[in-house]
């Protein structure tokens, strides 16, 4: 083992998985509780009064989840088995994969915009064809400079914790979400802006944005397509993606439903989504990185069971079991740390309801214990199927993790307000 090389045979302790993981959620904790603010504010905003554009957030955001997260959980599990040691291998790993990356952003980005505008165009029964190619063009140009910046950085996250001897699985998949969620927020509220300004004067400007995307994603597939380190990935890594895809969008057309009679729902949809994608993206990707490291591609760990008890998910003595234990002991006081945050900035006061306090972290402990469950049963699941979890399980569960806070959020706010609780803010002035 060469010195730049993590030391794979020494078992991390709780004390080291805290001192690792507990930074890189705050911060990513900040990035959400800012994009949660941010979205608040941008609801009022002239592109955000239509709904395809609401419907399609979680799918942008959920995109962190189908690319830069399982970026850096492929990259995590690269540099954890040795694989960038040499200058010229870790550029190639690094290029091809932002070259994949950037693919797979556009044609996503185009499906999720499109599906936004049929399932909207169906459930209000209406269709614009001029809206609709907006709509498509916001979609593409988001994802895709959105993809580039969050996969420059989470290759500097990968290469800088490799080089500092701390494993890239425990802090890589937080930071890159942690800019994630308001990175995406701000440039489709500016872009879609920009557009629906510019689009009366100049109506055929969405045509040439998809037409000159259109163009540019060949080369990025032939770039991707070229890379040993990809090519895999390029044929075999799409149906996660778009499946996630449209597990997210879903969310998006409850979460349309749901800021139309709460708007305030708006400012909390980031975190306890961001929250649980990113305590759940950890234990996924370091159980990948234990597969690859230690079994043979589709034999599972002897005496493993895909579908385990959640006794032995969550208390038993494997180290997996410990991260998860370790992942679950940081909801509670991270949830309340940006509750008050948003409180705060929302009315001047610290402390919210009590009884809004209560459901919703009930709420977030109930998604992130399913979420941490499905990591185990989906990551072996997949393994044993001869399919990358790397590329397959972070996908499913940030997705299934949006719709399931989305939904979870939206019960909390129609149970307190059957009971009569008050929900809007008083903002500040």
């Amino acid at each position: 083992m060469t010195e730049d090389t993590p030391d794979e045979d020494v078992p991390e302790t709780y004390c080291d998985i805290i001192r690792q993981v507990l930074p890189a959620f705050l911060i990513a904790g900040t990035g959400m509780v800012c994009a949660g603010l941010y979205l608040d504010l941008v609801q009022e905003w002239k592109a955000f009064k239509h709904s395809e554009i609401v419907v399609l957030v979680p799918a942008l955001l959920g995109l962190k989840g189908n690319l830069e997260m399982t970026l850096a959980s492929r990259l995590s599990t690269e540099a954890n088995l040795g694989h960038m040691k040499e200058r010229r291998e870790k550029w190639s790993i690094i290029l091809g994969n932002l070259a994949l990356v950037q693919s797979q952003a556009i044609i996503v980005g185009l499906l999720a915009a499109i599906l936004s505008v049929l399932m909207v165009a169906v459930y209000h029964g209406k269709f614009n064809i001029i809206h609709a190619l907006l709509v498509c063009s916001c979609g593409v140009l988001t994802a895709s400079v959105a993809s580039l910046i969050l996969g420059v950085v989470t290759a500097v996250v990968i290469v800088t914790s490799y080089r500092m001897k701390v494993n890239p699985d425990n802090i890589a998949t937080p930071i890159a979400a942690s800019l994630g969620d308001i990175t995406s927020l701000f440039l489709l509220s500016w872009i879609a802006t920009w557009l629906y300004d510019v689009t009366d004067e100049l109506s055929y400007m969405p045509v040439i944005i998809i037409v000159l995307f259109a163009f540019t994603t060949p080369f990025w597939v032939c770039f991707a397509n070229r890379n040993k380190y990809t090519r895999s990935v390029l044929t075999s890594g799409w149906s996660p993606v778009i499946a996630a895809m449209g597990i997210s969008t879903i969310g998006g057309l409850f979460l349309d439903v749901l800021m139309s009679k709460y708007p305030t729902i708006a400012v909390f949809q980031p975190v306890i989504n961001g929250v649980g994608g990113n305590l759940v993206s950890v234990l996924s990707s370091r159980l990948s990185t234990c597969l690859h490291r230690k079994h043979q591609f589709g034999h599972l760990p002897p005496g493993t069971r895909i579908c385990l008890s959640p006794f032995d998910a969550f208390c038993s003595k494997e180290a997996d079991s410990k991260t998860a234990r370790v992942l679950m002991s940081m909801v509670v006081p991270g949830h309340l740390i940006f509750t008050f945050a948003i409180n705060y900035m929302q009315t001047g006061k610290l402390y919210p309801s009590i009884p809004f306090l209560l459901l919703y972290i009930s709420a977030a402990v109930v998604q992130v214990g399913l979420l941490l469950y499905l990591a185990y049963v989906l990551t072996y699941f997949f393994w044993s199927r001869m399919v990358d979890p790397d590329n397959a399980t972070i996908p499913y569960l940030t997705s299934l993790g949006d719709v399931l806070g989305i939904i979870l959020l939206g019960a909390t706010f129609e149970f307190l307000s059957l009971c009569g609780v008050h929900l809007e803010h008083n903002k500040k002035e």
